[in-house]
């Protein structure tokens, strides 16, 4: 478990409820050189004065140092927790889903609302069709079997798929990926309908065909 010292003064946005960390905000990080190098390690956060903040993922490589998954102290960071944030918001969107135009995407998860900061993932073709992610942030990907395990669950679609945004995967010094993390592919074509608009896209990378 790494320990991040912010430095005095730097605390305030984060007592406020911000919970993205920079680099300028921290005075020391503590730990093992491979917790620190490894992208969404665990951290507890404190004050110059040694006082408990949060709990968040660190990542060396990302000029958002920390991403805060808690302010509760007693609150572990482990696959319940991913498990029920999931869970919590697919329970606040999957209606949308299900009554949703074949041909309609809907947001299913949005990051920092959530409390899963970096996640985003849609929906496609209802229950029965895909679901889109994309993994933006070290916290998160370092928690993505979890993640999906319980995007399988509580949504009952047995498609998952991973959409690599390259400019932001670079930025957290994570690894260009694509593909399927269950069940099958979505075709290299689909329909998507838009608030009256209508277009092909490849989910796969969100490629808007003219």
């Amino acid at each position: 478990m790494l320990i991040i010292t912010i430095k005095q003064g730097k605390e305030k946005s984060l007592l406020a409820g911000d919970i993205l960390i920079y680099a300028s905000a921290i005075d020391k990080v503590d730990g093992k050189p491979q917790e620190k190098m490894k992208p969404g390690s665990n951290a507890i956060v404190q004050n110059s004065a040694h006082q408990f903040i949060a709990r968040a993922a660190y990542n060396s490589k990302s000029q958002i140092r920390a991403r805060v998954w808690t302010f509760k102290e007693d609150e572990p960071i482990d696959h319940a927790m991913m498990k029920r944030r999931v869970k919590a918001a697919v329970q606040k969107r999957l209606a949308n889903v299900k009554k949703a135009a074949p041909t309609q995407i809907v947001a299913l998860i949005r990051g920092d609302e959530d409390g899963l900061s970096g996640l985003l993932v849609d929906s496609y073709g209802g229950v029965d069709g895909y679901l889109i992610c994309q993994f933006q942030s070290g916290g998160v990907d370092a928690w993505k079997v979890p993640i999906v395990q319980a995007l399988l669950a509580e949504t009952g679609c047995p498609n998952v798929y991973e959409r690599c945004d390259e400019l932001m995967r670079k930025g957290e010094g994570l690894p260009l990926f694509s593909g399927a993390l269950a069940g099958e592919e979505p075709p290299e074509s689909v329909n998507v309908s838009d608030g009256g608009k209508r277009f092909s896209m490849d989910l796969r990378t969100g490629f808007k065909y003219r």
